[in-house]
């Protein structure tokens, strides 16, 4: 079974916050997942979601089955980190 990954990152001085914050926001939804040590993930439907604290940034890297389920996955990340980081005006970029 092959795979599909993508990777990102969100440029800010607090990624343990915001690597923590959305862990605990999706485990709450009874969704498998933790964060430990600058580093969490959380497993969706869709596939899983990995989070790690970088200098400066928080790092995101998602893997799904599909590329619609990765499309899905990245979305989902991606609008509650931003939703998150509001005030700190956060934006998602990811690689190619």
């Amino acid at each position: 079974m092959s795979t599909f990954t993508s990777t990102g990152s969100a440029a800010t001085d607090r990624p343990e916050r915001y690597g923590s914050q959305l862990v605990k926001h999706f485990t709450a939804k009874d969704r498998p997942g933790g964060w430990e040590d600058g580093k969490g993930y959380v497993e969706f439907t869709a596939g899983t979601a990995e989070f790690s604290v970088e200098p400066g940034a928080l790092g995101l890297r998602v893997t799904a089955a599909d590329q619609d389920s990765l499309a899905q996955l990245r979305d989902v990340v991606e609008r509650h980190l931003v939703r998150f980081g509001t005030r700190d005006e956060l934006t998602v970029v990811w690689s190619a």
